[in-house]
């Protein structure tokens, strides 16, 4: 807000009162990830507002993914990425540089971004304090996913406790394994859906750095605002949804396939942050 007039400002502030009022001392969980972390003024401008929201007395969580950075260093491997349903397939190679990534240098400088921008960050993964209890996903059809795990339980108070104190946890989605004396893998989607239904979240946020979906990908007129879950399926028929039928879009959608309020009361919102689409 530094470039708006004195005028504007007041005006953004006004209109920015009852939503200010009505989520303070509420939990709200951004899960942010994907590509969205890669551009640094998007990642400078989500950080400023998490601190922003803190200030104001709203209870952030964020969860974070971390894809192509874990991408990357699979690449300086001589290792190749490979998805199977949108998901990661995660052998044991791959588990130990999603945990380096993850559990290290992402949480970290994440931590210090929030510092540096005049917030309290503290790092915490789903390990700590048996956050998450995970078993290897398995599905009906029998398809392998490697160390991708299922989250079964949800042990929510270290965050509770970190929010009590003014922190603004910043959560990494790697659970332990209670099914094997392993860690897994979680997507983040699920990770921070499993959290918000735990704390009983006012909102959860789910950060895009991508339009949204698009009838016509080479339009963005066409833009499909709201898509309930049962739409999904006659969009896959229809060629409208293409590569990741059952993945991150069914999840970004409503996360586990259900509709939010049906389980947990809170919405779900997909922000749009090339277009500071906040709602």
């Amino acid at each position: 807000m530094e470039n708006l007039k004195a005028e504007t400002r007041a005006g953004v502030l006004v209109e920015a009162l009852p939503y200010l009022q009505e989520y303070n001392g509420k939990i709200v969980v951004v899960k942010y990830g994907g590509n969205a972390m890669i551009n640094e003024d998007l990642k400078q401008a989500v950080i400023r507002d998490i601190v922003l929201l803190n200030l104001v007395g709203v209870k952030v969580v964020l969860v974070h993914g971390g894809g192509p950075e874990i991408g990357e260093l699979l690449k300086k491997t001589g290792k190749e990425s490979k998805f199977i349903k949108g998901l990661r397939y995660t052998d044991k190679e791959t588990m130990e540089a999603v945990q380096m990534v993850l559990c290290g240098k992402l949480n970290k400088n994440l931590v210090t971004l929030l510092k540096n921008a005049g917030g309290k960050g503290v790092g915490i993964s789903g390990m700590d304090g048996g956050l998450f209890e995970a078993v290897k996903l398995n599905d009906p059809d029998g398809t392998e996913y490697g160390y991708v795990g299922d989250i079964v339980k949800t042990n929510p108070q270290i965050v509770l406790d970190m929010l009590e104190k003014g922190y603004i946890p910043v959560v990494t989605c790697v659970a332990a394994g209670i099914d094997d004396t392993c860690n897994y893998n979680i997507n983040a989607d699920t990770a921070a859906e499993k959290l918000a239904i735990a704390l009983k979240a006012k909102k959860l946020i789910m950060l895009t750095d991508v339009r949204g979906l698009l009838r016509d990908p080479s339009d963005e007129s066409t833009l499909i605002k709201r898509l309930k879950v049962s739409e999904v399926p006659s969009l896959v028929r229809e060629g409208i949804i293409k590569g990741d039928p059952e993945g991150q879009l069914l999840r970004g959608v409503c996360p586990s396939g259900r509709g939010a309020r049906e389980h947990s009361g809170w919405p779900c919102a997909a922000l749009d942050l090339n277009r500071a689409a906040y709602k």
